[in-house]
C-alpha cells in the first residue's frame, strides 16, 4: 500500500475514534422508588419491592425495631396507617406485627400482605443481584444501622445499599455503620447550596444527599472527591419532569421520587438519540 494511502487511512481512523457517537447516551441516574411503588401497591411490602426489582428499579425502605428486638420494614412509629392493627411498633412483638394485614388498606387485591422483616427484604434484593439498582435504607432508629449491615453482608447485597434517614444528619451513626463495615455506603445531607461544602467534606460519608437542584460544578466536585450524589425531597419527589431532567443533565447519580415509573419514561425519552 502506498505511503500516502496508508497515511490517509490512519487519518480517517483517528477521526472516527475522536468523532462523537451520535447513538451514545450519557449515563442515567439510578431511580429509587420512595417506599417502593407506593402509588400502585402497598408501601414497604415484599409485593411492592418485587415489582420494583422486576422493573429494574431501586427502592427506599424503612427500618424499625420491634419490642422483642427484630428489625421490620415500616415507615411510621405506629402500625395504624398501613395495617389493620393499632399500636407503637416498639411496643409490639414481631409475632404480633406479623398477624396484621398490611395490604387491604391499599386494595383488597393485596389482602393479607405482611409487614416484612428486614431479613426478608434483603433476601429479596439478593434474588436480583444481577440488576444494577440502588436500595436506600431509611433508618428510623439510631441503634439499627449495624444490624442492617450484618444482614446485608449475610445476603451479599451491602454494595447495593445506601444508608440514609438518620444517617444523613448524625455523624456518629455514620461512624458506627462504617465500623460495622468500611464497605457500607452512607450519605450526608446538604439542604441547600450553603450546606454543600460541609456535606461534601463530611467524614464517613460516601454520598452527598442534596435536597436542592445542584449545579454541574457541584456534582463535578462530588465526583472529583470520589463520591456520588443523591437527590431527594420536594424538588424531585413529585411529578416534576423539568427538575428531574435538570438533575440528570448535571450528572446526579441517584433520584428518589414518588413517581419512579414516570421518571423512568422521561429519562428514557431524553436519552434516546435524535433521528
Amino acid at each position: 500500500m502506498p505511503a500516502l494511502l496508508r497515511f490517509a487511512l490512519l487519518i480517517l481512523i483517528g477521526l472516527s475514534i475522536l468523532a462523537p457517537d451520535c447513538n451514545a447516551t450519557e449515563p442515567q441516574p439510578l431511580i429509587v422508588a420512595h417506599r417502593g411503588l407506593l402509588r400502585h401497591s402497598p408501601e414497604n411490602t415484599l409485593a411492592n419491592f418485587r415489582a420494583c426489582l422486576e422493573l429494574r428499579l431501586g427502592f427506599e425502605f424503612d427500618v424499625s425495631r420491634t419490642k422483642d428486638g427484630h428489625l421490620v420494614c415500616i415507615h411510621d412509629n405506629t402500625v395504624d396507617r398501613t395495617t389493620n392493627g393499632t399500636g407503637q411498633v416498639e411496643n409490639l412483638t414481631l409475632a404480633e406485627i406479623r398477624k396484621l394485614d398490611a395490604g387491604s388498606w391499599f386494595s383488597s387485591n393485596f389482602a393479607e400482605e405482611k409487614v416484612p422483616t428486614i431479613d426478608e427484604v434483603l433476601s429479596l434484593v439478593a434474588e436480583y443481584r444481577q440488576h444494577n439498582v440502588l436500595i436506600a435504607v431509611d433508618l428510623k432508629a439510631a441503634d439499627v444501622g449495624q444490624d442492617v449491615v450484618k444482614l446485608a453482608e449475610k445476603h451479599g447485597v451491602l454494595h447495593r445499599l445506601l444508608f440514609i434517614g438518620r444517617t444523613i444528619v448524625e455523624p456518629e451513626l455514620r461512624k458506627q455503620i462504617k465500623a460495622a463495615s468500611p464497605k457500607a455506603y452512607t450519605a450526608a445531607v446538604a439542604n441547600n447550596s450553603e450546606e454543600f461544602q460541609t456535606a461534601l467534606a463530611a467524614p464517613h460519608a460516601d454520598w452527598v444527599y442534596v435536597r436542592f437542584l445542584p449545579t454541574k460544578d457541584q456534582i463535578d466536585a462530588v465526583h472529583r472527591a470520589g463520591k456520588r450524589a443523591f437527590i431527594a425531597g420536594p424538588t424531585v419527589a413529585g411529578s416534576l419532569p423539568t427538575n428531574w431532567k435538570q438533575a440528570a443533565s448535571v450528572g446526579i447519580d441517584g433520584i428518589l421520587t414518588d413517581y419512579p415509573l414516570v421518571l423512568r419514561s422521561e429519562l428514557r425519552l431524553t436519552s434516546q438519540p435524535s433521528r
